[in-house]
């Protein structure tokens, strides 16, 4: 027998070899998505069953757990807002100097505290030599027009004198007079005495004031360095009159009036509690956001380590209602949610199954929780009152053994 006729018998086999390998492979690759669908499918199982859990009657009475129905209570209705702290403008000051010069020395440091009038800065300005020289030519000349002014007073009160030179000597002593009187207020805004300069003792740098009592915040100037007219060297902050400014949306503003109670929580502070009382409601939308900003005062601020800009979120109490509520004991806190154990109906006599089930949570009073149900419970819907720790802690085990 040849090669080629050897080749031909053995076609057929070869071609069977390769249809049985692949349907072999086809096979496998079902077989293995088959597994995978049910890894998946028991994996929700164990997802669902996580969130039921079943207790017999005895276990129920050891641990203490006792269930109830969904009550309704008399709970103070709020209105959710938030916000951050503020002061009042007359509470903030940006310390300006009004002539220009060069900063000498800075007398404080950020953050220290300080009274109305004590001196900040002092700043060096040659040009407050000369106003004190003009005041002082302005004061010795003075004394001339002073004396003729009161000659030709006597003149003109005994008949002896002229009426033109009673008025010339009258006009100028009032425009000399006025002249001296913005000269001392020039100075006195520079934070300069006139009657320490009246003999003589000119200086050539004035004080920087706090114009109000608080903490130095950021001071801006360095010594040695030129500033012109006008120009912030620091600001001075009282926060003995901080308050909190909250955002309130267009559909609860109807709710919110003056006097109204108002529990804060500081964001980034812990949830440190506050309470304070609305002072005020702006009459006007913030930035087109369809938001007003409501003005609360804070109670006992100067016992509170309070920063204007810190973020609250606030609770306003704006009336009591009647609303769906359950023990505080009921409600249970997991990554970052809120969940209650809803009795099922019982299969066995001796069993009772309790489902895992999100509620959002409002206001809390008197031991209650107002809650919300995210899904619709069936009336006479029974929840565990007490003991639903001992569940959430029976199924994370339950969770960590799976």
């Amino acid at each position: 027998m040849n090669h080629i006729t050897y080749k031909k018998l053995l076609m057929p086999f070869i071609g069977l070899l390769l249809i049985t390998t692949g349907l072999l492979s086809c096979s496998g690759d079902g077989a293995n998505k088959q597994d995978d669908d049910q890894k998946d499918s028991k994996q929700e199982a164990k997802q669902k069953n996580s969130d039921i859990i079943e207790l017999t009657l005895q276990q129920m009475q050891a641990v203490g757990i006792t269930v109830g129905p969904i009550e309704e209570k008399n709970l103070t209705t709020v209105v959710k807002a938030n916000g951050q702290l503020a002061v009042p403008p007359q509470n903030m000051a940006n310390v300006s100097i009004l002539s220009g010069g060069i900063v000498r020395n800075i007398k404080v440091f950020e953050g220290q505290q300080v009274h109305k009038g004590q001196i900040l800065a002092t700043i060096e300005n040659q040009e407050l030599i000369k106003i004190q020289q003009d005041y002082l030519a302005a004061r010795n000349n003075f004394t001339y027009i002073a004396a003729e002014y009161q000659r030709q007073t006597q003149l003109q009160a005994a008949g002896a004198g002229t009426g033109k030179s009673f008025q010339a000597a009258q006009a100028t002593y009032n425009a000399e007079q006025a002249r001296i009187k913005a000269y001392e207020t020039n100075l006195r805004q520079l934070g300069v005495v006139p009657g320490q300069i009246s003999g003589g003792n000119i200086v050539s740098s004035f004080p920087v004031v706090s114009p109000i009592g608080g903490t130095v915040g950021t001071i801006k100037a360095t010594t040695g360095a030129f500033v012109q007219p006008g120009t912030a060297i620091m600001e001075v902050v009282d926060n003995s009159k901080i308050h909190c400014d909250l955002i309130v949306f267009e559909k609860d503003l109807s709710k919110v009036k003056p006097g109204q109670r108002v529990n804060f929580e500081l964001t980034n502070q812990n949830n440190q509690q506050i309470k304070g009382r609305i002072s005020g409601i702006n009459k006007s939308f913030e930035n087109e956001s369809k938001g007003v900003i409501v003005h609360a005062i804070i109670e006992n601020s100067d016992k509170l380590n309070l920063i204007p800009g810190m973020y609250v979120t606030a609770l306003i109490s704006v009336g009591t209602g009647k609303m769906p509520a359950v023990p505080v004991d009921a409600v249970i806190s997991s990554t970052g949610k809120q969940y209650i154990y809803v009795a099922m109906e019982n299969k066995k006599d001796s069993l009772q199954s309790f489902k895992k089930t999100e509620v959002a949570t409002g206001v809390t009073e008197l031991g209650y929780s107002n809650i919300k149900q995210l899904v619709q419970l069936p009336p006479n819907t029974k929840v565990i009152t007490k003991g639903a720790f001992y569940l959430q802690s029976k199924a994370a085990g339950s969770t960590e053994e799976e």
